[in-house]
């Protein structure tokens, strides 16, 4: 029988343990950095119905969700789609929580959700079908204050600051100060500021000349004059919270929407100081867009300095009514979601992730066969104690147990040998510096925890 060759699915990402092992680090880093700030954890189902999935026929989305039969429903199927599909996003799933347990929910509702979302995206390099996404949201009902809107970026902050990957700063807008100034130029219509909208939020990627040229050229049609007083108000960028604060000062309003958006963006980034976030991790870009039709208010994107061409690794903001769709009651919020895998494979690519060890502290080794119940109990003291350990199950030449931990990216090596039972003691052998030393049995625990935890702050 032909063998079928063994291959993974374009747009997946499929790691060696020391590179799974490092992703997970990521994940760790940025559920406890969610669980500080007192977000609760939830999880939905990877499948939803597609009438849930899929509230607003057709358009770009529909073209990238994957649907969901069994084999049996495949051969009873009948035209029209399939009953389930795989979700897309946490945004809808979370819409459909809300809306269903909102009896049961306490509000303001936190949540934080780390898991997988699926898309029918084109196989290219760095585009991935499916990939972790890691959200947080602030549900209110009714009303949301907009003091919200100033924790999520020191949520952001706490997050990369501990994933320690190079500075990085947290771009602020406000969809109603945009939409105010675009009705001071005159344009009012709101398919057309999302027309404006879509091409500004392309000034960082495509250029300047890009973006005039688009709203002066056919199809838009705006004036010269018009086109450059929004050039010059999108690239309007901060540097320290005075100067943000000068800034929005300095830009005039003069009509309700304006001033909103105004008062609203200067509030927050006051409450985003009280927080804690240092002025140069935060500051305002009014080019800063993010889906006209989805987000009302404060809108939030993050960048690596060093690496712009990294580009957003964290994207947000504000939202009149999550579950419009699925209730009746008025659910505003505020959050934001992290691409993990996306990300992950990016600081991969541009080399600013460290090597990832061995999550195994300790391997027992085995000199004799006679031996292995002792070297059993003493693996379990070992793990009893916190101390992650791995025992060798068969017995062999002791070099090739040490060459085995070495390979592995095992630290240390514990050997219990006749010698070693006859005088109460045990060998410890550092494979990073290649010492071998003895210890008496009682203090082994001990000693260990005192080198592991030198490793830990200087590693060999």
């Amino acid at each position: 029988m032909a063998l079928t060759q063994a291959r993974t699915m374009p747009g997946t990402l499929e790691l060696l343990p020391p590179d799974q092992i490092a992703f997970q680090r990521m994940l760790d880093i940025v559920r406890r950095n969610f669980e500080r700030f007192g977000f609760l954890p939830i999880e939905t189902p990877v499948m939803e119905f597609s009438d849930v999935l899929l509230t607003k026929q057709g358009g770009e989305t529909e073209r990238q969700v994957y649907f969901v039969q069994s084999t049996g429903a495949l051969e009873k199927s009948t035209e029209g789609l399939p009953e389930l599909a795989l979700r897309f996003d946490l945004t809808v799933p979370l819409a459909r929580y809300v809306a269903e347990h909102e009896h049961d929910l306490n509000f303001p509702f936190r949540r934080y959700q780390i898991q997988r979302v699926y898309r029918g995206e084109r196989a290219q390099r760095g585009r991935f079908r499916e990939f972790y996404q890691c959200d947080i949201d602030v549900i209110g009902k009714d009303t949301l204050s907009i003091r919200y809107d100033a924790e999520i970026p020191a949520v952001i902050y706490a997050v990369f600051r501990d994933l320690a990957i190079g500075p990085f700063t947290i771009w602020l807008n406000n969809r109603k100060l945009m939409r105010g100034f675009f009705e001071s130029v005159g344009i009012g219509d709101p398919e057309r500021q999302a027309h404006a909208l879509r091409e500004v939020d392309k000034l960082d990627k495509r250029g300047a000349d890009y973006v005039r040229d688009t709203l002066t050229g056919e199809g838009f049609g705006l004036s010269a004059g018009a086109a450059k007083k929004i050039l010059d108000f999108v690239q309007i960028r901060s540097h320290g919270h005075a100067d943000a604060l000068a800034k929005l000062d300095a830009l005039g309003a003069d009509n309700a929407a304006y001033v909103e958006g105004v008062a609203e963006l200067k509030q927050t980034l006051e409450l985003i100081r009280a927080f804690g976030v240092p002025e140069t991790h935060y500051a305002i870009n009014l080019s800063i867009a993010r889906g006209l039709d989805y987000y009302t208010g404060t809108v939030y994107e993050t960048t690596l300095n060093e690496h712009p061409q990294i580009g957003s690794i964290c994207s947000g903001g504000r939202y009149d009514n999550l579950a419009s769709n699925y209730t009746k009651s008025k659910l505003p919020g505020v959050g934001i979601s992290i691409g993990a895998t996306r990300l992950f494979w990016q600081l991969r690519e541009a080399k600013l992730l460290g090597a990832a060890g061995n999550t195994v502290q300790v391997l027992v080794a085995q000199m004799d066969e006679a031996l292995l119940p002792a070297c059993l109990s003493l693996a379990t003291q070992l793990r009893h104690a916190g101390i992650a350990t791995e025992v060798v199950m068969e017995s062999g030449k002791l070099g090739k147990q040490f060459k085995y931990a070495d390979r592995a990216g095992i630290r240390f090596v514990v050997v219990l040998g006749p010698d070693e039972i006859a005088k109460g003691t045990i060998a410890v052998k550092d494979m990073r510096k290649q010492d071998q030393f003895e210890v008496h049995g009682a203090d082994l625990v001990k000693t260990l925890r005192v080198e592991l935890e030198q490793a830990q702050v200087m590693p060999a």
